[in-house]
């Protein structure tokens, strides 16, 4: 339809805008007939589907009177203008698409009494490249709003990284992560690896991705060239961070120990993050690898809680299982792991030596037939021989 035959629907464009209110009652009306969830709505949001409603028709007048030439390219964007954005993430794409759907359908049913004679058809033609239109445009607005949205969340998940690897106080990790949907479902732990690079929000949304296909909770951020991913609700953190390996970049991913809630998840993160710095010390570890794993390493790069725990955990309880253990282990360093050349040395028969090394695995949790675990236990007992106070009971330390 031209622009010369849009002036000769003038006669039509008088009925439609003295029937507007009514066409938009008639398709609320309709919709509360229709659709079972518009009926659930609160009342505010229907008022606002009204008004949506009523900006429809007004907006289907001035697109037939513009004519084909002189439309911009955006015309029926105004008609979402009359509700707040709080109704996009209310109502879902498809939702809206019903809705206007049945306005439309409304709107053809009365073309007959709206058009003025002759002009039925032409009615009916507009009425269909304005519902494409709405079509469009409501898309153009969800896709406004989720992209808005997205930079929010972003945003605001940096903002809790940033804070929970600072160690603010748990009323305002707890404000920000109820903003973002956080359940805080036990155990929680703290992811730490390289950011794949390129824009944010995409990274954010392949972590959420592969978060939801395993059903666990997730909150990310990029701090600096860093990921961080704070995992909720995954009884086995290491198992469901290596399902999230493809969201990481390059180089070692590491976890921090599981805790039992968001209140506590500065402790797991200050761990991960001392393990990933100290990784590269060790060429071969597994991706990704316990932040507890790399205890040795993270008290040579100067973590002191890594320090703090071989310190007690490892050497103080060798000491407090008493000498001949340290003793033992310490011939068996000098004799290059050879058993038989410690037993010698000690002047014991090798299966005692056998049961020492035993028992030490089982006081300490390192085994000294194990090379990585020998590392751990030299470290331990240097660190322990530095600061006398590794011999102190457990809860004096």
């Amino acid at each position: 339809m031209d622009d010369q035959a849009a002036d000769g629907l003038a006669a039509t464009l008088r009925r439609i805008e003295r029937s507007a209110g009514a066409l938009a009652t008639a398709s609320v009306a309709r919709m509360d007939e229709s659709l079972v969830w518009f009926r659930q709505l609160p009342a505010d949001q229907r008022a606002w589907v009204m008004l949506v409603a009523q900006a429809g028709v007004r907006s289907l007048v001035e697109f037939m009177r513009q004519g084909p030439q002189s439309r911009p390219r955006e015309v029926s964007d105004e008609v979402f203008a009359a509700a707040p954005r709080a109704l996009a993430r209310s109502i879902s794409l498809q939702q809206t698409v019903a809705l206007i759907q049945v306005t439309i359908d409304v709107v053809e049913e009365r073309a007959a009494h709206l058009a003025a004679p002759g002009e039925e058809r032409d009615l009916r033609e507009e009425v269909l490249r304005f519902s494409r239109e709405i079509a469009f445009s409501a898309a153009r607005v969800y896709a406004r709003a989720a992209e808005s949205r997205g930079s929010w969340d972003a945003r605001l998940q940096a903002l809790l990284v940033d804070a929970l690897l600072r160690g603010d106080s748990t009323d305002t990790l707890a404000s920000r992560a109820a903003a973002l949907g956080w359940a805080d479902a036990p155990p929680v732990a703290v992811a730490v690896g390289r950011s794949p690079g390129g824009e944010v929000a995409p990274v954010l949304h392949t972590v959420y991705r592969q978060a939801r296909r395993i059903g666990v909770e997730v909150i990310s951020g990029v701090h600096g060239d860093r990921l961080v991913v704070v995992l909720g609700g995954a009884a086995d953190p290491l198992n469901a961070t290596e399902k999230l390996l493809d969201g990481f970049g390059t180089g070692p991913v590491v976890v921090g120990p599981a805790v039992a809630s968001l209140d506590e998840a500065t402790e797991s993160a200050r761990a991960a993050l001392a393990g990933f710095r100290a990784a590269p010390a060790w060429p071969d570890a597994p991706r990704p690898v316990a932040a507890a794993a790399l205890l040795p390493e993270r008290a040579l790069a100067g973590d002191a809680a890594a320090r703090r725990a071989l310190r007690r955990d490892v050497y103080g309880a060798l000491v407090r299982a008493g000498g001949e253990l340290i003793e033992t282990l310490d011939a068996f360093f000098a004799a290059g792991g050879v058993l038989e050349s410690a037993a010698r040395a000690l002047f014991v028969h090798p299966n005692t030596v056998r049961y020492r090394l035993r028992r030490i695995g089982d006081v300490t949790g390192f085994s000294p037939l194990s090379p990585r675990d020998l590392f751990a236990l030299r470290i331990a007992l240097t660190v322990g021989r530095l600061d006398p106070r590794g011999s102190a009971p457990a809860g004096e330390a």
